[in-house]
């Protein structure tokens, strides 16, 4: 076959406009859920713990498929990778926005995180179809719309789901994702496959799923109904270390591995992924807790905010989080990443700690959500910036790689604790989370952010030995 029917064909501003309304209807998908939260527990019947299941299926999604997904688009073409992707995702909206009970809605959530690898094939889309100068431009714009979209999906899903039901929460922007999909089918080009000897990690991909589902079910069953019994529960925490193990093995085994453990091994990149564990686990809690205490009425405290209220009240912070990202890396240049790192964590521990002790006004919830999702976000996109820079250049894919997967794990457990010590501190005759639940939560939460200062004065001590 000659190289003139290889070469890709260039594009205009209709295929790129395609994957911007495409990347908006995703944002807008991904985010209904949050604000939701305490609406979905109340009409399904289930309890924080549980409802914290809702959100991080997603997210235990997209931590397993990001590794693989490009990996895909670069041996079977982006377009085509991405059409197979945005079927899934449709399926998994409209099965949500059918799903009678809570196992079906997870089902639909796990389906939905496919959506996590669209970018990474946008971006081999714009690479493969735009010169250097013009894809960076559309690459920023993509990322921009998916944003948007998130902050479109916060606010829209109270005014549908109180006028219509919290099932078309889910259908209208999987119609959107449908029609755009359609779009990009029809505008978009097809972008030659890159022939590869690599195999795809499979086995590895089932290890680490398996693994964080056992996690996640863990921490959900050891706090409901008086919790498990000793012996199950030890069984339980016996399956989790033993699927992670397997995990661990067969990567360092594999000829291409999901994860190149290898990267690791230097100082660098282990401070940086233990870091950004912890202060996403903490910015994990305040995302599940905070609308917790907003939907909370009775006894004194909670503000009895329905969704649309709590999807405004949590706008601001989700407008700080979107400009952080940008903040982060332009900080990390002019100051360093560990003076960013260290007035990001310092930022977020204070204002969490602080919260436990006072939250008696909405404002003070909203103010603390804009802080810690500015601080957080600025901390750890300059650490992903300064690992990018400081590991070698055939490096930096599995570097950050392995950053954005583990700054969705850290997300997910903190969801999963936030829900967890909710849970255990609910009224067993109401099922109402007392007071003392989301202080203590907040005050772990505070708790767990200043943790990470030790991993930065461990780096510290690394660099100088």
């Amino acid at each position: 076959m000659s190289e003139a029917v290889l070469s890709p064909v260039r594009i205009g501003r209709l295929p790129i406009g395609a994957l911007g309304l495409l990347a908006l209807a995703l944002g807008a998908l991904q985010s209904v859920v949050e604000p939701a939260l305490p609406l979905l527990q109340r009409e399904l019947g289930v309890s924080p713990a549980e409802g914290a299941l809702v959100a991080n299926t997603l997210l235990i999604t997209g931590a397993v498929l990001t590794p693989v997904v490009g990996k895909l688009g670069d041996r079977h073409g982006g377009k085509r990778v991405l059409l197979w992707l945005m079927a899934v995702v449709s399926a998994g909206g409209l099965l949500a926005g059918l799903a009678p009970n809570l196992p079906v809605l997870l089902l639909g959530q796990v389906l939905q995180g496919a959506m996590v690898g669209a970018l990474p094939l946008s971006f081999i889309l714009v690479r493969k179809h735009l010169p250097a100068g013009a894809g960076q431009v559309a690459i920023g714009v993509v990322v921009a719309l998916f944003t948007g979209g998130g902050m479109v999906g916060s606010t829209v899903a109270g005014p549908i789901a109180q006028a219509l039901s919290w099932h078309w929460m889910f259908a209208l922007p999987t119609i959107v994702i449908m029609a755009a999909t359609l779009v990009v089918t029809r505008l978009m080009p097809h972008d030659p496959p890159t022939r590869s000897d690599a195999r795809i990690d499979w086995p590895g991909v089932l290890l680490l799923s398996g693994t964080l589902l056992a996690l996640m079910l863990g921490l959900v069953t050891v706090t409901r109904d008086g919790g498990l019994p000793p012996l199950a529960a030890g069984a339980l925490a016996l399956a989790v270390a033993g699927l992670a193990t397997g995990w661990v093995v067969v990567e360092h085994r594999a000829a291409a591995p999901m994860v190149d453990l290898r990267m690791l091994a230097k100082p660098a990149m282990w401070h940086a992924c233990v870091y950004t564990l912890v202060i996403t686990a903490s910015s994990g809690m305040v995302l599940f807790l905070l609308p917790q205490l907003f939907a909370t009425s009775g006894g004194g405290y909670g503000f009895g905010a329905d969704t649309t209220d709590i999807g405004l009240l949590l706008l601001p912070g989700a407008v700080a989080g979107a400009v952080s990202d940008s903040v982060g890396g332009i900080a990390a240049r002019r100051f360093g990443p560990r003076a960013v790192v260290v007035a990001g964590t310092v930022v977020t521990a204070a204002t969490l700690l602080a919260l436990a002790a006072v939250h008696t006004a909405a404002w003070q919830l909203a103010l603390a959500k804009v802080l810690t999702a500015f601080a957080a976000g600025v901390g750890t996109t300059a650490l992903l910036a300064g690992t990018a820079t400081t590991v070698e250049t055939e490096d930096t894919g599995i570097a950050t790689g392995l950053l954005v997967v583990t700054r969705v794990i850290g997300i997910a457990l903190g969801v999963q604790i936030g829900g967890a010590i909710l849970a255990a501190g609910a009224d067993p005759l109401t099922d109402r989370p007392a007071e003392s639940a989301f202080a203590t939560g907040f005050a772990v939460a505070g708790l767990v952010a200043a943790l990470s200062l030790f991993v930065v004065r461990l780096t510290r001590k690394g660099a100088q030995a």
